[in-house]
């Protein structure tokens, strides 16, 4: 997305817990011939949240849009299987919903939802204050639909996708837009691990399934995700606010 928006002549600011990935894709997106600056930050520490808003708008101006990418999943909060069924569960085997850890399920929250409110509260202000702007959260298919063993990590993309709803009517008559798309399944380096096995490559029972519920019959690409943002992100989608938009190949609508 960064990528696309700097070819775009869009002046790129991102924000990652690790520096040297956010200095790898800036640089990539100036050797290209766009503009782009990196910020360290803690998308979950509210002071670092806040210098790096205040170092965009030193380097450039308060943002005229706002991606809201930061997520991702915590094996402390979810199940080793679909079902919970005592009888082929021994103890010690496995990890039930009656083993998740707190702590786990609640970093995933964290991650997923708690980023998405800290940084819209503080780059959004700049948004309101000019009044126009337009942010785009990242939800899941998911939220639509809940995929067995991630509970948490369901629960927290339903709540984005709410989120953008309400927040979207709170900054109705403001000028800003919330909008939010829902990726299905593409195949991340997470999801690969999760999708073939290691040392076959062959699909998993999991790969298996979600490719008999995409009717597209694949998985998507990075590239998929341009034309939705680009259209949420530009005055193409002006009336348009509250959307949750699937980016799915299908899955959010079929059923056997």
């Amino acid at each position: 997305m960064a990528q696309a928006l700097g070819a775009m002549g869009v002046s790129v600011g991102i924000l990652d817990l690790a520096q040297d990935r956010a200095e790898a894709r800036a640089d990539s997106i100036r050797k290209a011939g766009g503009t782009a600056a990196a910020f360290r930050c803690d998308v979950l520490d509210i002071s670092e949240v806040k210098q790096s808003y205040d170092a965009v708008c030193r380097l450039w101006r308060a943002p005229d849009i706002l991606i809201n990418g930061a997520g991702g999943n915590d094996a402390r909060g979810s199940t080793s299987s679909e079902f919970h069924e005592t009888s082929r569960m021994p103890a010690g085997e496995g990890q039930s919903f009656f083993d998740l850890d707190p702590a786990g399920f609640r970093r995933v929250f964290d991650l997923n939802f708690f980023s998405t409110f800290l940084v819209t509260q503080v780059f959004s202000r700049g948004m309101v204050a000019k009044g126009a702007g337009s942010i785009v959260n990242i939800s899941s298919m998911s939220a639509f639909r809940p995929l067995t063993k991630v509970g948490p990590y369901s629960a927290a993309k339903a709540s984005v996708s709410n989120f953008t709803q309400w927040l979207a009517v709170h900054l109705a008559h403001t000028g800003v837009r919330v909008n939010a798309l829902a990726p299905g399944f593409f195949l991340t380096e997470q999801l690969r691990f999760l999708h073939f096995d290691p040392k076959t490559g062959e699909p998993t029972l999991r790969a298996r399934k979600v490719m008999e519920h995409t009717p597209m019959g694949r998985y998507g690409e990075p590239d998929d995700l341009i034309g939705p943002l680009v259209w949420l992100l530009s005055d193409a989608s002006r009336f348009v606010t509250g959307a949750v938009v699937p980016v799915d190949g299908g899955f959010s609508c079929y059923a056997i």
